[in-house]
């Protein structure tokens, strides 16, 4: 049984979530409700929870501002938003759960499932070192936590070269000459990517625009990274990638 926290500055939001909770993940106690940061963090150095439901954005503060000052963090967090943000798209890099109001039951179940399997401590706290750094650093020096079956790293994107598919893993090809194999799609990684400068030149490959070197016409076209590797670029992307390099 988790032992959980919900914080939010609503109290009729408040009033639904942990109703949904209570419906939908029984293996879930809700020990106690805030509504906002000084209280929040009240009820948690109290109860000290397994699991916090947090909201982003509250009347005297932010989610962010309450987990800073109770560094270092040893409880799982799911976060709440009202809206999709900058800080979703931290949530993403980082691997963080997050829920959008209103809250999707089936959502909602799912990012409790995760909540439910034991998290190393080391890498609980890497997630949210990368969180925070993210929220700090401009755009270009954004990082993102990928997980191969062995470890789980913090990756400047500056420093990812290209991604390949392969059925429902991903490889990363990095500029130190690492390769990752990561169990998630190249799907989830083109939505997160392409706003940071990337292009999803075939259905197999998501590649850097930044460590582009030039275009090959021979065999039907074809992409050459500065790293010499060469990658496939499907017809219909042809007029997109020359509209990409019109704008570098």
């Amino acid at each position: 049984m988790l032992r959980s926290v919900v914080i939010d500055d609503i109290a009729s939001i408040r009033a639904n979530n942990i109703e949904l909770i209570k419906t939908y993940c029984p293996f879930i106690t809700v020990l106690a409700e805030a509504d906002g940061v000084e209280t929040g963090i009240q009820i948690i150095k109290q109860y000290a929870p397994d699991l916090v439901f947090l909201d982003v954005d509250m009347n005297d503060g932010t989610g962010f501002d309450l987990l800073e000052r109770l560094k270092p963090i040893k409880f799982k967090v799911i976060f709440i938003t009202g809206y999709e943000n900058y800080a979703s798209k931290a949530f993403r890099f980082s691997a963080l759960d997050f829920l959008l109001k209103p809250i999707n039951p089936t959502e909602l179940v799912e990012a409790a499932n995760k909540a439910i399997t034991n998290l190393d401590k080391e890498i609980l706290e890497l997630k949210f070192n990368t969180l925070f750094s993210n929220l700090e650093r401009p755009k270009n020096l954004q990082k993102i936590i990928l997980k191969t079956a062995e470890k789980v790293f913090s990756i400047s994107i500056q420093d990812i070269v290209r991604c390949e598919s392969d059925k429902n893993y991903t490889t990363f090809y990095l500029l130190d000459g690492q390769k990752l194999l990561i169990s998630n799609t190249l799907k989830e990684y083109d939505i997160m990517l392409e706003p940071m400068g990337f292009f999803r030149c075939h259905q197999s490959h998501l590649i850097n625009m930044a460590y582009f070197d030039h275009y090959l016409k021979t065999d039907g076209g074809a992409v050459v990274m500065k790293d010499k590797s060469l990658v496939a670029l499907s017809p219909r992307k042809r007029e997109k990638l020359f509209l990409l390099l019109e704008n570098i």
